[in-house]
C-alpha cells in the first residue's frame, strides 16, 4: 500500500496565521528551500505562507536548553522563606516536599513533587525525544509522537509554580496563624522555568515529525 500524498505534494499549504489552506496557483514559483516565499501571501489575511515555522529546531533547542539551565538553580537555590515567631525557615523545592511529607500532608507533598519535579523532566526529555527524532527524519511511532507533542502542549498550561505556593500557604495555615512568607532567589529562576519550556514547546513545528523518510527505522 503506498503512502498518503502529503501537503507539498498535492502543492497545499495551511496560513500558520488565519488556518485558510491555500494551493500554489499554476506558474507561481514553488516555495523555497526555507518553505518560505516573500510573493507568496495568505489571499485572506495577507500574511507570507510558511510550510514549517521558521527555524524550529534551532529557536526550540535554545529555549529547551535555556530552561534546562534555569532549572538547575530552581531547585539549588532556596525558592521561599518562611518565619513563624522565632523560627525562621528557607525551602528549597524539595525541601519543600519533605516538610509538608513530615507534617502530614502527604497529598500536598505528592502533588508538589510530581508537579514541580516530575513534570518538568518528562517535558525535557519529550521535547529532546521530539527534537531528535525529528531531525533526524525518523520514521518511528509518528501518530504517537504527535500525541506526546499534544500532551505536551496541555501540561503547558498548568502553572508549576502557582501549585508550590499554594501548597506551602495551606501547609503554613495549619502551622501557625501569626507566620511571614517571603519569596527568594530559587522563584525566579523556577518561573523562567516554566515561561521557557512553554515557549519551547510553542517554537516546535508539530509538522516537522511527518517531515523525512516513510519507513521505520
Amino acid at each position: 500500500m503506498s503512502a498518503l500524498p502529503r501537503a507539498a505534494e498535492l502543492g497545499l499549504i495551511a496560513c500558520t496565521v488565519c488556518g485558510l489552506v491555500c494551493r500554489n496557483v499554476p506558474g507561481h514559483p514553488q516555495l523555497d528551500g526555507d518553505g518560505v516565499d516573500d510573493a507568496m501571501a495568505c489571499p485572506r489575511c495577507g500574511a507570507t505562507l510558511r510550510r514549517r515555522k521558521a527555524d524550529s529546531y534551532m529557536r526550540t533547542w535554545a529555549l529547551l536548553i535555556a530552561a534546562f539551565i534555569m532549572y538547575i538553580p530552581a531547585n539549588v537555590l532556596p525558592i521561599m522563606r518562611t518565619a513563624s515567631l522565632n523560627d525562621i525557615d528557607d525551602n528549597t523545592i524539595i525541601s519543600g516536599v519533605v516538610e509538608l511529607w513530615v507534617k502530614g500532608a502527604p497529598n500536598l507533598a505528592i502533588i508538589v513533587f510530581t508537579a514541580s519535579i516530575v513534570v518538568p523532566m518528562l517535558k525535557f526529555l519529550a521535547l529532546g525525544t521530539l527534537l531528535v527524532s525529528s531531525q533526524r527524519g525518523s520514521g518511528w511511532a509518528r501518530v504517537q509522537r504527535a500525541k506526546l507533542y499534544r500532551l505536551v502542549e496541555l501540561i503547558g498550561y498548568w502553572s508549576m509554580l502557582d501549585v508550590f505556593v499554594v501548597a506551602l500557604l495551606t501547609a503554613l495555615v495549619r502551622f501557625s496563624v501569626l507566620s511571614l512568607v517571603e519569596p527568594l532567589p530559587g522563584v525566579i529562576f523556577f518561573g523562567l522555568t516554566v515561561v521557557l519550556t512553554m515557549l519551547a514547546s510553542m517554537s516546535f513545528d508539530p509538522r516537522l515529525i511527518w517531515d523525512g523518510k516513510d519507513t521505520d527505522d
